[in-house]
C-alpha cells in the first residue's frame, strides 16, 4: 500500500522493526513476534506494530472509557483532587514506559498492558470486587477477579461479544499484573502460547491466590510499576483526607524513599533501571524492595483498612445483592424492558449469549458499571452514607 506520494507503508513497519531490533535489549519483547489468537483477522497493509495497534484498540474500547467514573482507593468522597481509575492507569503507563526506555524494552507493549491492566475493575475499587465475588461464589459461578474480567471484557464481551483480538504478549501482561503481590525480583515466566494462557486462567479462576508470572520482561515491568504508581499516591490522598498525617510515614520510609509521592516514585523509579539493567529479570535491592514492603504494610494498616474509608459498607453490599438478584430474575423471565437487555445485552452476539449463563451476564454486567452508573438504579435515600473524613 501506497500513498499519495508514493510511500510504502509496508517497508515503512519493516524499517521500525529493523530499528527495534537494532536498539532493544536482546531478551526485550520485538513487534514481530506478537502472537494473535485469530490470526486471519490481521490488518492487512497496516504500518502499524502489533503492540501499537492493540494500545490503539483499548484506548477506543467501551470499557476504557468506563475508567473516568471508577474510583481507585476512596468512593463515595466528595473530593476533586482523590485519585479515580483513570489517573491510575496514565501514571501506571507513564512510569512503565519511563522504565522502559531506560531498560531499551519494548514501550508499545508496555503502555498496552498498562492501558488495559485495569478494566475490568468493578465499581467501588476493591471492595466492590469482594462484594462482587462473594455473590459470585453464592450464585455458583466461582470468584470475581478484576484481572480475569479484564480478559474477558478484552477478549468476549467487547465488540458485541466479538473482542479485540489482541496479542498474547499483551493479554498475558494483563492477567498477571497482580500490583499487590510483593516481589523482589521478577523473571519472566516464557514461552507461553494461548494454550498455555488458558489454562492459567483456568488455574486462576479456581484458585485466586495464585500468583502468575508474565511472559514478557515488558509485564514484569507493568507489574512493579502499578506498585510504584500506587503505594505513594494513596498516602497523598490520605493526608488529603485526613485520614492519616505525613509524620506518620514510617520513618525507615522517609529515610530511603522520601516522605511524598513525588520523592517516593523517583527514587523507586531509580532503583529498579539500576538493578535491572541489562539483566533478564526486573527487581530493587535488597534495601529498597524490604523497605517498600514495609510501606505497603503500613499502608494496608492505616490506609486499605481504616473503618472511615469504608461508610456504609453493608448497605452497600446489599445493593451489590439487589441488584445481582434483580437482574438474574429480568433474564430468567424475559423481562426485556429491564435495563440490561436495553443497554447490554441486547446488542451483544448470538454467541456470547448462549456461551454464558445468567448469573455470569449479570456478572459481566455489573463489572461494567461505574461508581454513579450502579448508583442510579436506586433512590437516593438508599445510597450508603459518604466517607467519614475531612477536609
Amino acid at each position: 500500500m501506497k500513498n499519495k506520494k508514493g510511500m510504502n507503508l509496508k517497508r515503512l513497519k519493516q524499517l521500525q522493526e529493523i530499528r527495534e531490533s537494532e536498539t532493544l535489549f536482546h531478551l526485550a519483547t520485538r513487534s514481530s513476534d506478537a502472537l494473535r489468537r485469530k490470526e486471519e483477522e490481521r490488518i492487512q497493509g497496516d504500518y502499524r506494530k502489533d503492540f501499537a495497534i492493540d494500545s490503539d484498540r483499548i484506548l477506543h474500547s467501551l470499557a476504557y472509557s468506563r475508567y473516568v467514573d471508577k474510583t481507585q482507593v476512596f468512593y463515595l468522597v466528595h473530593h476533586d483532587h482523590i485519585t479515580h481509575r483513570i489517573l491510575h492507569v496514565q501514571w501506571v503507563s507513564k512510569i512503565s514506559r519511563t522504565i522502559g526506555r531506560y531498560l531499551n524494552l519494548n514501550e508499545d507493549l508496555i503502555e498496552a498492558i498498562a492501558l488495559g491492566h485495569d478494566i475490568g475493575h468493578a465499581p467501588f475499587g476493591h471492595d466492590g470486587e469482594m462484594y462482587l465475588s462473594r455473590i459470585c461464589q453464592e450464585r455458583g459461578i466461582g470468584y470475581f477477579q478484576h484481572n480475569i474480567q479484564s480478559i474477558r471484557f478484552l477478549e468476549k464481551i467487547e465488540r458485541k461479544g466479538r473482542g479485540w483480538n489482541l496479542t498474547l504478549q499483551v493479554l498475558d501482561g494483563i492477567l498477571c499484573h497482580d500490583g499487590e503481590v510483593h516481589s523482589d525480583n521478577l523473571c519472566p515466566d516464557r514461552g507461553k502460547d494461548f494454550h498455555r494462557f488458558d489454562q492459567e486462567i483456568a488455574e486462576k479462576e479456581r484458585n485466586p491466590s495464585l500468583v502468575l508470572t508474565p511472559m514478557t520482561l515488558e509485564g514484569c515491568v507493568v507489574r512493579i510499576a502499578d506498585t510504584i504508581s500506587y503505594i505513594g499516591r494513596d498516602i497523598e490522598d490520605a493526608i488529603r483526607l485526613n485520614l492519616i498525617r505525613r509524620a506518620d510515614i514510617p520513618k525507615t520510609c522517609v529515610e530511603i524513599l522520601g516522605n511524598t509521592n513525588g520523592t517516593i516514585v523517583y527514587n523507586l523509579v531509580t532503583d529498579l533501571i539500576k538493578n535491572s539493567y541489562k539483566k533478564g529479570c526486573i527487581g530493587f535491592s535488597r534495601t529498597v524492595s524490604d523497605v517498600l514492603k514495609g510501606l505497603k504494610e503500613f499502608n494496608v494498616e492505616r490506609i486499605y483498612h481504616n473503618p472511615r474509608i469504608r461508610p456504609d459498607s453493608q448497605r452497600l453490599e446489599r445493593l451489590f445483592k439487589v441488584l445481582f438478584d434483580r437482574y438474574v430474575k429480568d433474564l430468567k423471565y424475559n423481562n426485556k424492558d429491564s435495563i440490561i437487555f436495553r443497554t447490554f445485552l441486547d446488542s451483544m452476539s448470538s454467541e456470547y449469549r448462549e456461551a454464558h449463563t445468567p448469573e455470569e451476564i449479570v456478572r459481566d454486567f455489573i463489572a461494567g458499571m461505574t461508581d454513579q452508573f450502579f448508583l442510579r438504579h436506586f433512590p437516593e435515600e438508599l445510597w450508603p452514607g459518604r466517607a467519614q473524613v475531612c477536609f
